[in-house]
């Protein structure tokens, strides 16, 4: 029996809701509180960023293949199994993820719901490693339907999603408690998956950087560090829809995000954190959204209940082996 995914869009809209991608415009960039006083402007910095990589292009010569991607990071493809499956459907996806030849320069994790995260892990191959799709704030106790980080740690899980936009906007979850969350996660050796991403109404309102910076900053006021943190910018609108942002889009916000770090964090900081993409990431889209310098990897909710065309999306890295 197949695994089959049912979006928190399909059940929250109308038929008629999300019927197109939003427009490009909707990235405009107004005036931040977020900034500091020594920072130059987001829409500076983009131009900057933007005119190096085209310097850089068009002076490259003909050499080996090599990946381009602008962060130090290898690539990074995770697949969020959200509230999905049964035994047997996942014990089948299992058994199609242990078959699936991956390329070898990817770092793969999947995040299977909380009653499977122990089968998966003692029968999945040991080349993916085991995300948890949420943790609590802080050490376990009385925290009746949570789970503690140390629990996950327990049971071979190296990273935890936190700050999804399900949680965020379906259970409540706020800024600074998913910071906190993260902070704690950390501390105790998990890997932080951490999601950023606006809504269609912000988008559209020209507030996409704002929102994301925003919720960055919640982030970077509570970590100890961003040594094990993967960024993940989904839009809302294009989770579970079928919408996806162009790789364009995706590309223009993944470069704000790290100019935002560069910024607000440090330059190191900016070069080795991954952004990753999620919204909508198939095996269809995946290789053009790879392409781009910014895109270090996915993000991966519906596609990746089906073991092949996951398979794809994490050898999508190939589409970044360019002649440097």
């Amino acid at each position: 029996m197949a695994v089959t995914s049912t979006s928190l869009a399909s059940q929250l809209s109308g038929p008629t809701s999300l019927s197109y991608c939003p427009n490009f415009s909707g990235l405009r960039r107004s005036c931040s509180k977020l900034e500091t006083p020594h920072s130059i402007s987001a829409t500076q910095s983009l131009f900057q960023h933007l005119h190096s990589h085209l310097r850089l292009s068009s002076s490259a010569k003909p050499s080996r293949a090599v990946v381009a991607m602008v962060g130090t990071g290898k690539f990074f493809v995770g697949g969020n199994w959200k509230c999905n499956g049964t035994k047997e459907s996942i014990t089948k996806l299992v058994s199609d993820l242990n078959s699936a030849k991956l390329e070898s320069d990817v770092d793969v994790v999947v995040a299977p719901p909380f009653v499977y995260l122990d089968l998966v892990k003692n029968s999945l191959t040991h080349r993916i490693d085991i995300s948890s799709q949420n943790s609590w704030v802080g050490k376990g106790g009385a925290f009746t339907g949570e789970i503690s980080v140390e629990q996950l740690k327990d049971i071979g899980a190296k990273w935890v999603i936190l700050g999804h936009s399900e949680r965020r906007h379906v259970i409540g979850e706020d800024d600074q408690f998913i910071g906190k969350k993260a902070a704690y996660a950390l501390s105790e050796g998990l890997g932080v998956i951490a999601c950023i991403g606006e809504l269609l109404e912000e988008r559209e309102a020209g507030k996409t950087f704002d929102v994301c910076y925003k919720q960055l900053k919640a982030f970077a006021d509570a970590v100890p560090s961003w040594d094990n943190i993967v960024i993940a910018y989904e839009p809302v609108w294009a989770i579970g829809t079928g919408k996806v942002a162009t790789p364009q889009q995706a590309q223009e916000v993944h470069v704000a995000v790290r100019d935002w770090l560069k910024n607000n964090v440090s330059a190191e900081v900016a070069s080795k954190t991954r952004i990753i993409y999620g919204g909508s990431v198939n095996g269809g889209n995946s290789a053009e959204l790879a392409k781009q310098e910014d895109i270090d990897g996915f993000l991966v909710g519906g596609a990746s209940l089906k073991g092949p065309e996951f398979a794809t999306i994490v050898n999508s890295v190939t589409a970044k082996k360019v002649a440097a």
